[in-house]
């Protein structure tokens, strides 16, 4: 299966354009952002736990990326709210569950095998965050080239000077506009190395999962405002 297998190109996906898929797991459905492979693929996702439901043990041979987006996501017997940021790598094993249900932000087999440690961020401590200029950064993490943060920021602002490229967004909160498009939050966009974009903030400010320096084919990094 291939989904925005193209990573020279942009891709997109607004929160009315979402297809839910049942997952081979009962009371678990995603929706595919990108994916190349069937089951066991390495994929970015949207999914969403229903009350009560479960995965069984599983391993993850090439990693796992996680943010919770709402409700409370669980491996074994610890509990996630939504917000946390988390980071299991490869050949790491997890029995993952909800109670309340929860939808979670996911990025599957995109590790190098040298990635060891794992990573646990609670983005709703405000010790967490660090004041930039006029926005707010989160350092969610840094390594191996790639780094991943939310980021805060106020209505009016442009997300990237310049040229922006090789950066992954999410949107979680508020809203940002392109030209005349709005992307909501849920919004999904990914744009190639060395492409451009526009983005400014709408009048309620915004929230968003930022992660670059992991795309391939580079001929420029994507350059956000300090």
């Amino acid at each position: 299966m291939l989904i925005n297998a193209d990573f020279t190109q942009r891709a997109e996906l607004l929160p009315e354009q979402y297809e839910w898929v049942p997952s081979p797991q009962g009371g678990v459905e995603r929706v595919m952002l990108d994916r190349i492979g069937a089951e066991k693929a390495r994929a970015t996702s949207i999914v969403r736990y229903a009350e009560s439901s479960r995965f069984p043990e599983h391993t993850h041979p090439a990693g796992e990326e996680i943010l919770v987006l709402e409700g409370i996501f669980s491996e074994g017997e610890t509990d996630y709210p939504a917000g946390w940021y988390m980071r299991n790598p490869p050949g790491s094993e997890h029995q993952p569950s909800s109670g309340p249900g929860a939808a979670i932000f996911v990025k599957l087999c995109q590790m190098p095998s040298t990635e060891a440690d794992f990573v646990r961020v609670d983005t709703n401590d405000p010790t967490n965050w660090v004041v930039q200029e006029t926005r707010e950064i989160c350092p969610l993490f840094a390594g191996n080239g790639e780094e991943v943060m939310l980021v805060r920021l106020a209505a009016g602002e442009r997300l990237f000077v310049e040229q922006a490229g090789g950066a992954e967004i999410l949107v979680t909160d508020g809203s940002l506009k392109e030209d005349t498009r709005t992307y909501a939050k849920g919004s999904w966009i990914r744009l190639p190395r060395g492409g451009g974009a526009a983005f400014v903030v709408s009048t309620a400010g915004a929230t968003i999962y930022l992660k670059t320096g992991h795309l391939p084919n580079a001929d420029t990094d994507p350059r956000p405002l300090p």
